[in-house]
């Protein structure tokens, strides 16, 4: 056996010298016991999901507060109807799925993009004339977020921004941050229900900007958008020429005094990826069935935009097979006295939560006109005790077993959150909870001067 030394820089876990005992026999040469680096772990979370992070966890985990044991908890902070029972879905709904599930026949892989079926179904269901579908317009996604998430991730390059509105949903700015892109916050004015400011808005946009999420009705605003105004979003959007997300799942969740409009129907030269789902109106988030719907009239985003989401959907090959094989009857058969029921059921208590909160100092509703969401401010001057929005919030839970969510959650400090999906007799008295907690806590201006003092 011959033995030959090779030598190597000397850097990182590599010695300078390698002894390498290769061995020739004539029959060419094999590789013998290498000395020199020794293997080891080094196993490490990767990049993007280290710059995962969600808001509302992180501030709700950081929370850590215990509620008051002698009163029963009152959660108003999570937007899943589903929680209390009292918004069951329709039976026509739940028919549909156990009929597919006795079939047998959705029990395979569909295509990434969803059955040509089921496509068929949800653009029908939208189609209009104003904002024609096809098929071939329509990308079904395991829920809206992942219609979110596909939309993002079709529009959008590592380095570019996006407009998000503030208060917002705080999964834009999760979804965004992990695939290195930057979050550009445009404001809303709680003193105009919540309308965009637009001045600042179109302020905002530059030459990376990739896309403007318009979310409307609003989570967490529980605020919808009149024509005119979607008209004047457009006409932004229009003029720098950046494509809208819009997030509709709360589409057509409005009370009977105010209409939505698909910002789609009000455009014929913005593109537009409209994200919405089953979740909400037919109160099912976990059967996660979302969809996007492509409207693109002038061709801007021409063959490349849908290659590119049906390359995206191929990621996790589609959503579930049953929701889907029951989408069309539970589009197209679901009775109008449901939704009509369930929007009565969140306007009552809208009106119940609103007329309450305004009835006690310091507080400032903003009245809803849709969604399942209110917003209050909290006039901080009159709480000095408090330094912030997640304080107050705090304190209510642990005095009052009222869990409602700071807005800080959706970058807009001093307010909370109200979700008002809940049996109108716990929002009575969930309200009459927090009254007292004001009631304990306000300070009046000299009371407030004084206490400043003291500090």
């Amino acid at each position: 056996m011959d033995s030959y030394l090779i030598q190597v820089n000397g850097h990182g876990d590599h010695a300078p010298m390698l002894d390498v005992h290769l061995k020739t026999n004539g029959n060419g040469i094999s590789l013998g016991k290498v000395k020199g680096r020794k293997p080891r772990w080094a196993v490490r979370a990767s990049e993007m999901s280290k710059k995962t992070f969600n808001p509302v966890r992180a501030i709700v985990d950081s929370m850590k507060v215990e509620p008051n044991p002698k009163k029963a908890m009152i959660s108003l902070s999570l937007g899943d109807p589903t929680v209390f029972g009292n918004l069951p879905t329709n039976d026509e709904v739940t028919r549909a799925v156990k009929e597919v599930l006795d079939s047998g026949r959705y029990n395979g892989y569909a295509p990434s993009v969803g059955y040509q079926s089921c496509r068929e179904a949800v653009a029908a269901y939208y189609n209009c004339p104003e904002a024609p579908l096809e098929a071939q317009d329509v990308i079904l996604t395991s829920g809206c977020s992942q219609a979110i998430e596909l939309a993002l991730a079709v529009l959008a390059n590592p380095g570019q921004n996006i407009l998000v509105p503030r208060p917002g949903f705080s999964l834009y700015k999760t979804l965004a941050l992990s695939m290195g892109i930057e979050v550009k916050l445009y404001n809303l004015l709680p003193e105009k229900a919540w309308e965009i400011d637009l001045k600042h808005l179109e302020s905002l946009v530059d030459e990376k900007t990739a896309c403007l999420i318009v979310n409307n009705p609003s989570n967490p605003c529980g605020s919808v958008f009149s024509k005119s105004h979607l008209q004047k979003i457009l006409a932004v959007a229009s003029r720098q020429c950046v494509p809208i997300l819009a997030d509709e799942i709360y589409g057509d969740m409005v009370f009977a005094d105010c209409k939505y409009e698909p910002i789609a129907t009000l455009s014929t030269n913005v593109p537009i990826l409209s994200c919405g789902g089953l979740a909400k109106r037919w109160l099912v988030p976990g059967w996660r069935m979302g969809w996007i719907l492509i409207h693109d009239r002038r061709d801007i985003f021409g063959n490349e935009i849908r290659d590119g989401l049906l390359r995206l959907s191929q990621r996790i090959l589609g959503p579930c097979t049953i929701v889907q094989g029951a989408l069309e009857r539970i589009l197209h058969r679901t009775p109008p006295e449901f939704y009509h029921n369930t929007l009565s059921i969140l306007k009552s208590n809208a009106d119940l939560c609103y007329a309450a909160l305004s009835a006690i100092p310091g507080l400032q509703p903003v009245r809803p006109a849709g969604a399942m969401y209110l917003m209050v401010e909290i006039e901080m001057e009159h709480f000095p005790e408090f330094e912030n929005d997640v304080e107050f919030t705090e304190r209510l839970i642990s005095e009052q077993s009222v869990f409602c969510l700071p807005a800080t959650c959706f970058e807009y400090p001093n307010f909370f959150r109200v979700v008002i999906t809940v049996p109108e007799e716990m929002i009575l008295e969930a309200c009459s909870r927090i009254q007292e907690f004001c009631e304990m806590h306000y300070q009046g201006a000299e009371g407030a001067q004084d206490l400043e003092c003291d500090k």
